[in-house]
């Protein structure tokens, strides 16, 4: 560890305040002057200091000897190893997620279960990369109990990195899909980079919570031989069922207790079958750590979805599913298989082209088009240039978001079950505001 990181850290434990953003700086800030392909925030120290900030890190040369500027050889670097200084001083659980999908939404359901007992800390948004995961470590509060971190990649090596910054104790892989593949390579390199989650807790002796209902994690977990050092699950551990009823789609759970035999039913507000084996993970996590199974039904009962994940909006005009933060094939075929068991008279498939499969996309826009077919949609709408020359007659095509604002628009649509799916950067938002 080099000697600034602890003289940094002193300066750190002052305020606890840190920011990378020049334009948001508050009274005490340690501004960190990260570099990108398109900006570098060396440019902007001395203005951080102008505007309140206590310190700026930089690794310009020529910022060296100006007064509040602390010169360290690489900004990034710094910061992911002030973090890790931070967390080898924190004496808590710390779990780390990753995963092709349900990421997200499984961090959301542990922080709902844990802190009915716990003072817990959970990845705010989408912070969980290689900036992002620093800047979470450093935000966990010495009245923290146990923390949650989210840990993203789209290449091999990054979740490495990020399990080396957050030293998990604990890990879950939610699960291994079909996932910037433009990145990973292949199927089998997303197995790779997901994998080094399980192989850094292995190293470190730590306890993996593993899915073995799923043929992939269970082939990986044999892979790492973390077998002793594994905490399993599946639906026949908890004798689980999945089931959608009533008027609204609303995943139902039922399942069997492990240590006490007893039956509950969990009522979530989450749309899609899918979503089992995220609350599935919710439930061994909690029971693991003690959680009260009444708390822990209390708990995912009281869990409402938001930021265009598994979320159902019932509007003026229609029911809209809307799952539009992100989409790869694995949840967009996933999405469109639990649409299609819908019972209703009129649906309406918007879908958003998936971005990031590199070779792959033609093939997997061209798959995903052929289920949205066979599942007798009155109608599905098309956005982006992924699933250019894919359309069929009987489908509507448009290369931007904006032509299919547009045309919503001028085109109501009315007394349907609406499902909207796509990759975040179509924005396809744009369009739920007219449903």
């Amino acid at each position: 560890m080099n000697n600034y990181v602890e003289k940094l850290y002193g300066l750190f434990l002052e305020q606890r305040k840190i920011s990378t953003d020049s334009r948001n700086i508050s009274s005490g800030d340690i501004f960190f002057a990260l570099k990108g392909d398109s900006f570098n925030g060396n440019v902007f120290a001395l203005d951080a200091l102008k505007q309140g900030a206590k310190l700026s890190v930089v690794d310009d040369l020529a910022l060296k000897d100006k007064e509040g500027c602390f010169y360290v050889p690489n900004v990034l670097l710094a910061l992911q190893q002030l973090a890790n200084y931070h967390r080898k001083q924190l004496q808590i659980p710390v779990i780390g997620i990753t995963g092709s999908n349900g990421k997200t939404t499984t961090k959301e359901l542990l922080a709902c279960v844990l802190q009915k007992k716990f003072r817990v800390f959970a990845t705010k948004g989408n912070l969980n990369n290689h900036i992002g995961v620093p800047l979470s470590v450093l935000s966990i509060t010495n009245d923290v109990e146990v923390a949650i971190i989210e840990m993203g990649a789209n290449s091999i090596g990054e979740i490495e990195l990020l399990a080396s910054i957050a030293e998990p104790s604990y890990g879950i892989i939610t699960n291994i899909g079909n996932a910037h593949l433009k990145g990973f390579g292949s199927f089998e390199g997303v197995k790779q980079a997901k994998g080094e989650l399980y192989g850094n807790i292995a190293a470190k002796r730590g306890i993996v919570f593993a899915n073995i209902g799923n043929p992939v994690l269970a082939e990986m977990i044999k892979h790492h031989g973390l077998l002793c050092n594994t905490l399993t699950y599946d639906t026949g551990y908890f004798n689980a069922t999945a089931q959608i009823s009533g008027d609204l789609p609303f995943l139902e759970v039922s399942l069997t207790v492990p240590q006490t035999g007893m039956a509950i039913t969990i009522h979530t507000s989450l749309v899609g079958a899918y979503n089992l084996e995220n609350v599935l993970a919710a439930v061994r996590v909690g029971l693991y750590f003690n959680v009260d199974i009444d708390k822990i039904r209390s708990a995912l009962e009281g869990y409402k979805p938001s930021n265009s994940r598994s979320q159902l909006l019932k509007t003026k005009r229609n029911t809209v599913i809307v799952d539009a933060y992100n989409a790869n094939p694995t949840s967009m075929e996933a999405a469109l298989r639990n649409f299609g068991k819908l019972t209703c008279s009129k649906k309406v498939a918007i879908l958003g082209e998936m971005l990031e499969l590199g070779d792959y996309s033609d093939t997997e826009h061209q798959r995903i088009l052929s289920v949205a077919q066979s599942l007798g949609c009155d109608e599905i709408i098309l956005v982006g240039e992924g699933f250019k020359g894919h359309h069929a007659p009987n489908n509507i095509y448009f290369n931007h978001v904006d032509e299919c604002v547009t045309y919503v628009r001028e085109n109501p649509i009315i007394g349907a079950y609406i499902l909207v799916k796509g990759s975040r950067g179509v924005h396809l938002e744009k369009v739920v505001e007219l449903l």
